[in-house]
């Protein structure tokens, strides 16, 4: 991060690829960028060299190391979206449907409508707990190295 002096001592800029990348928008990457290493004499480029923004993008989402942390990110997200999302259809129907069933009684002023009400408030901690977990544990190192490796590629770029 650079600071600079004088009138214009708030303006921050931030080295930061994503930062950029959102700023021109996702398809929006400026392909005019010129390299900042030139070429190898049999014109082959290391990579992350020689290329434009986009292509650096383009080249890390077909990365077998991106699809990896997709893949690890879809195996949680779709069935725990399918099983929360039947839990709450399950609850919303037998409210509307099975008013007799709702109002028996559980514990007490409790019925299985006021319980079933408090699983939908715990189910949703507890699944956000899961999420966290899963993320810390499956993803967030692959998607860290994945991220640095990105801004490796991304230093060459002039901007």
């Amino acid at each position: 991060m650079e600071k600079h002096e004088g009138r214009d001592a708030a303006a921050v800029r931030l080295d930061d690829p994503w930062y950029d990348a959102l700023d021109n928008g996702w398809g929006g990457l400026d392909s005019t960028v010129t390299p900042a290493t030139p070429a190898a004499p049999d014109g082959t480029t290391a990579p992350g060299q020689g290329h434009s923004a986009a292509d650096i993008y383009v080249e890390v989402q077909r990365s077998a190391a991106f699809q990896e942390v997709r893949r690890r990110y879809r195996r949680f997200v779709v069935p725990a979206t399918i099983a929360f999302f039947a839990w709450y259809l399950a609850y919303v129907v037998a409210a509307t449907t099975a008013p007799e069933l709702m109002a028996r009684p559980v514990a007490g002023a409790v019925n299985v409508a006021m319980a079933a009400g408090l699983g939908q408030f715990l189910s949703t901690f507890l699944l956000a707990w899961a999420y966290a977990r899963h993320a810390r544990l499956r993803r967030d190192h692959a998607a860290l190295e994945l991220r640095w490796d990105t801004q490796e590629m991304t230093r060459g770029i002039d901007r």
